[in-house]
């Protein structure tokens, strides 16, 4: 299981970088900046969905009786139209604002916000549904038929010599429109379950969703909060170089997501079982583990982030910031893992109230970091540093309420992850052995 949702993130990691590369040797810095400033806003329109069901989903549908489980999918269905429903009319007034508008990013997003949002509606469902079933074989297609299919969209266009922002948007759109199409073919969407959903299950879904949603946002808005700053007060140009920088954070995100999304449900079966050890040793596990493991492919990224910018995006951006923005994004990196695990680890035992407060002050001091680093020095580095200051206080916020949950010290997270490493290398070089 993890291994699939491991494979699964690589594929898409995978073709993203391929998707990534294209791009930024057929689009100049600044066409590549609109279309991340695109992406953002349109992430942020997205978390809406996104926030009120994935975890929702996943934590209320594992583990239950199969009446149980086709109540909650019907529910979260009947709030996902709501949002798509919600989204499309207030795209109307926003269509014709956008002729009043010059910034060429902010106008693809007024224009075509809630159309991506139907276009991605059954694949979004289809990868709570899939997730929560524990079928990451069918999530790693999942992933193959939209990744990949926007992937050979964009290389085809670049073959064509048609590759421009509005084509990519369009492609990004078709991609999507496919991928539903096959998910409703393949019945992964559970959309017949929309039957059995019952107002108590809607709103037990919606009390829950909420914090979840604002925690999502609010998460959502530390990359928008400096996309938005550097579109508006650096350039298209620089937010090329920053989100490049970041985008090959991927090295670190592949294997966080793989086992975030394997992690949830087993976290949430210990729960569900009453049984609070297993739980929390399997979350230090995890931390420690992943921690540990990560710390090679950040010294390795550190010694040779210009070959890797050069092997993604080409020689143009060798020579500018790019590569120390990589080398600090990979080291501030080292401390997800106990930020992302922590706050899975609250929402499942009930305390997303934690998240969602502890985001709301992680943007207080990220927006106040960034605009002093700014208003200082009117450096993107700035930005990338003012990243590690509410990170440092997520893991501080969220490590209180899980001591009072179950006493643990902190650092008895990497003795556990060091202890398992050792094991599970042990056991590797057993088998091999055994076969040879």
């Amino acid at each position: 299981m993890h291994f699939q949702s491991l494979l699964g993130n690589a594929v898409m990691a995978g073709f993203g970088m391929i998707t990534l590369a294209i791009l930024y040797r057929g689009l100049s810095a600044t066409d590549i900046g609109t279309y991340i400033f695109f992406l953002t806003a349109i992430g942020l329109i997205d978390t809406l969905r996104v926030g009120f069901l994935t975890t929702t989903f996943v934590k209320f549908y594992t583990g239950t009786e199969k009446e149980r489980g086709e109540a909650v999918a019907g529910a979260s269905w009947v709030i996902a139209l709501l949002i798509t429903v919600f989204l499309f009319l207030l795209n109307i007034p926003a269509y014709f604002i956008a002729s009043h508008v010059s910034n060429e990013g902010l106008v693809l997003f007024l224009k075509y916000f809630s159309i991506i949002s139907v276009m991605t509606l059954p694949t979004f469902m289809a990868n709570c549904v899939v997730q929560a079933d524990k079928r990451f074989d069918r999530l790693l297609w999942l992933r193959v038929m939209t990744q990949g299919s926007f992937t050979l969209i964009v290389f085809i266009l670049a073959l064509m010599g048609k590759l421009s922002i509005d084509t990519v948007v369009g492609g990004y759109c078709l991609s999507y429109f496919v991928s539903g199409i096959l998910v409703f073919i393949l019945k992964w969407t559970m959309i017949r379950s929309i039957k059995n959903a019952e107002k108590p299950t809607v709103l037990e879904l919606f009390h829950f969703g909420k914090y979840s949603m604002g925690t999502n946002i609010g998460a959502n808005l530390f990359g928008v909060t400096n996309t938005f700053v550097i579109n508006f007060l650096i350039g298209p140009a620089a937010l090329a170089m920053y989100n490049l920088g970041g985008k090959l954070t991927q090295l670190i995100e592949i294997p966080l997501s793989s086992f975030g999304a394997t992690g949830m449900p087993i976290l949430s079966s210990y729960y569900n079982r009453g049984e609070k050890e297993e739980m929390m040793y399997t979350l230090k596990k995890f931390i420690g583990m992943i921690t540990i493991a990560l710390v090679p492919v950040v010294i390795m990224a550190v010694v040779f982030a210009e070959p890797i910018i050069r092997l993604i995006a080409g020689k143009g951006y060798i020579d500018n910031e790019t590569p120390n923005l990589f080398r600090m994004f990979m080291i501030i990196a080292l401390l997800y893992p106990a930020d992302r695990f922590f706050a899975l680890a609250l929402d499942v035992i009930h305390q997303p109230k934690v998240n969602f407060y502890k985001i709301l002050v992680m943007l207080a001091v990220n927006i106040s970091t960034v605009f002093l680093g700014i208003s200082l020095y009117h450096s993107v580095y700035t930005i990338a540093i003012a990243s590690i200051f509410p990170t440092l206080i997520a893991i501080l916020m969220t490590y209180y309420p899980l001591y009072k949950y179950s006493k643990f010290s902190f650092w008895s997270m990497f003795i556990i992850g060091y202890k398992e490493i050792i094991v599970f290398l042990k056991q590797m070089s057993k088998a091999l052995l055994s076969k040879g």
